[in-house]
């Protein structure tokens, strides 16, 4: 019988706990910032199901980043709509 990999959730799952030393060791307000990059990345689970990479975690990563720079466009929206008024 061939391995079973795990799922993209699983996969998340496990990532997410591989990190969990580290958070404990932040201070609170960098653990709540690390616990919503985790939930952005959450977001994307389905699309990096479609991804089948070897590295699960780099997708994840990308997965925070795309939510980060949505929110930077969408300050740039707001700055540029307020300077234009």
């Amino acid at each position: 019988m061939g391995r079973t990999l795990p799922s993209i959730t699983q996969a998340f799952l496990q990532e997410q706990e591989s990190f969990a030393r580290f958070r404990r060791a932040l201070r609170r307000s960098d653990q709540l910032a690390l616990d919503d990059l985790f939930s952005a990345a959450q977001r994307h689970v389905a699309a990096a199901a479609y991804a089948s990479h070897a590295l699960p975690f780099e997708i994840f990563l990308l997965a925070m980043l795309l939510e980060e720079h949505k929110q930077v466009m969408r300050l740039r929206q707001l700055l540029h709509d307020t300077w234009d008024e």
